[in-house]
């Protein structure tokens, strides 16, 4: 076997695909008991070694994404092609490659001998893969077959999908794109327009069911749907369009979830309408992923609840009309994040970057928008409450949601996740196209940058990371839509939202000095694609306490 002459061999993938699934289930096993107290997982002993865990979750990430792509490629239903087969050869062994090499590097931290190393991830039909499946050559091939095929690689959705992804991706390249580089250079406001037709296509009702006035069947959720508008809206752009619907989706299903008969009826249709646009309010200066810590009160009065306190990081919160807030309701700390609870909050809506809302009984809210390198257009707001009164009736869940904010907050997130994934998409795809362009219009030395092989790697690479990424996403929205999936929504917002950076700056690269210019979108990209990691949970949080901590968790079970 040469790198020359790979075959599209399904069976070996998976076959060495197992063999690295393998050695991450043994010593997560091992971790997960050199890491357990009176049988439970303790979190200080995992702390004493946080890079291990960041990359077990890594490694993880990598496994799982691999091996649903390997499973895609060779899907005929999806029509899959030889170019989505190569694609999976090479990132199989891309990611064996990885994890063989991060535990090798520290085996004793991962508990396992060099010797057993050898024996599962370096024999010689594994080396030989590796090797042959790396070869320049393949990813050359690569991007043979996407010049040839005029695609990137299928997106295997149904034909229902497919024309509803049509027509986002025409309305993003003729309504939103046309007015990202002035926002973003200027850091404008969204136009009105943009909001108005996204109203207009139905766009805020995407998860809410037909029955309150959504687009969703009421007898199945449809997360595909979703990702679709999602990733195609951030293609456009990000900040003027791809986090559009991702408020509205947070909201509708902590609503779904918790929300009395009276709270679905009387917001969601105003939701799925785009009458009412929300604004999420979780974070807070001193508490940033950790939930559990939030210190902005509600105290109860006459009538309903007055709010005291500063949330941090409020997207949107401007213009929107409708506010999701976390508040601690309960007093005993003891509580922790069981204390908490979500009022309701509407208010009016502000264009600029600050703004400032008195009640008549004197209670007061204002923000301020926080500067941002990139992710401009909705704006991320500081805003401080002061007696700020929220009626008993908008305490989400009535009095049977008291204490239960975290959970109901925590159901939209899981959408907000996996919609990340989708935006990280949407950005990396753009990013992609630009570079594959340019490399055609550019010559250095007298010919195209595109003949040049780095630059075919460059590409390959890219299209193999975005299509293996976006097919586990659309893997995981099945999943939801099955009331499953939360930590693969997880896993996919950590992998999308960190290799987004890679695929952007390497975009970036091809363009050589203007792709460090504004001149050019890719630069765009590339600032925006650094917020990924950090909103809707840190990267090193979902790795450390949600995805390791899981991990070991579900090792301990057995």
């Amino acid at each position: 076997m040469t790198s020359a002459t790979i075959g599209l061999d399904k069976s070996l993938a998976e076959e060495v695909l197992s063999s690295s699934s393998k050695i991450i289930k043994e010593i997560t096993k091992r971790l997960a008991q050199k890491c357990s107290d009176a049988g439970r997982v303790s979190v200080p002993k995992m702390d004493e070694n946080q890079l291990v865990f960041y990359q077990l979750a890594w490694m993880k990430a990598e496994q799982e994404i691999a091996e649903h792509f390997v499973k895609y490629a060779w899907d005929s239903s999806v029509g899959s092609t030889d170019l989505e087969q190569k694609m999976a050869i090479v990132f199989a062994a891309e990611t064996v490659s990885h994890i063989r090499g991060e535990i090798s590097q520290r085996p004793k931290e991962y508990l396992i001998t060099m010797e057993e190393m050898e024996t599962a991830l370096f024999s010689d039909k594994i080396n030989s893969y590796i090797e042959s499946a790396m070869g320049i050559s393949n990813y050359s091939e690569i991007v043979d077959k996407i010049q040839e095929k005029g695609h990137f690689g299928v997106y295997g959705l149904s034909e229902d999908h497919e024309s509803f992804r049509e027509a986002f991706e025409d309305f993003a390249k003729n309504q939103v794109a046309p007015h990202a580089e002035h926002v973003h250079r200027h850091d404008d406001m969204i136009p009105e327009e943009i909001i108005q037709g996204l109203r207009d296509m139905g766009c805020f009702g995407l998860c809410i069911p037909e029955s309150f006035g959504g687009i969703q069947p009421n007898d199945k959720p449809d997360n595909i749907s979703m990702l679709v508008v999602t990733e195609e809206l951030s293609r456009g752009s990000l900040g003027l369009a791809g986090s559009l619907i991702t408020r509205p989706e947070i909201l509708s299903k902590a609503l779904l979830k918790g929300g009395t008969q009276e709270q679905k009826d009387r917001f969601l249709p105003r939701i799925a309408s785009g009458e009412l646009m929300g604004g999420i309010m979780v974070t807070e200066p001193n508490y940033g992923s950790d939930v559990a810590g939030v210190s902005v009160t509600a105290k109860e009065v006459d009538g309903g609840f007055v709010i005291n306190g500063v949330k941090t990081w409020c997207t949107f919160a401007g213009y929107a009309n409708l506010l999701l807030i976390l508040c601690r309701t309960e007093s005993d700390p003891n509580l922790k994040h069981k204390g908490l609870s979500i009022l309701l909050a509407e208010k009016p809506s502000f264009t600029g970057h600050e703004f400032s809302f008195k009640q008549d009984n004197g209670g007061s809210i204002q923000g301020k928008a926080i500067g941002t390198i990139g992710y401009r257009g909705m704006h991320s707001f500081e805003v401080s409450f002061e007696d700020f009164f929220v009626p008993k009736e908008n305490l989400l869940g009535g009095e049977e949601g008291r204490g239960k904010g975290f959970y109901y907050q925590m159901e939209g997130f899981a959408g907000g996740r996996i919609q990340t994934a989708a935006r990280a998409n949407g950005v990396m795809q753009a990013a992609m196209e630009a570079a594959y362009r340019y490399a055609q219009e550019r010559k250095v030395f007298s010919k195209p940058i595109y003949d040049y092989n780095l630059t075919k790697y460059k590409i390959a690479k890219m299209a193999m990371i975005i299509q293996a990424s976006r097919q586990y996403t659309n893997y995981v929205a099945k999943l939801l839509d099955e009331h499953k999936g939360q930590m693969e929504a997880t896993l996919i917002k950590f992998y999308a939202s960190k290799i987004a950076e890679w695929v952007t700056r390497e975009a970036m690269q091809i363009h050589g000095g203007m792709g460090y210019a504004e001149e050019y979108a890719v630069s765009r990209y590339f600032v925006d694609a650094r917020v990924f990691s950090i909103f809707e949970g840190a990267e090193e949080v979902m790795a450390l306490r949600v995805i390791a901590k899981d991990l070991l968790e579900q090792a301990l079970k057995g």
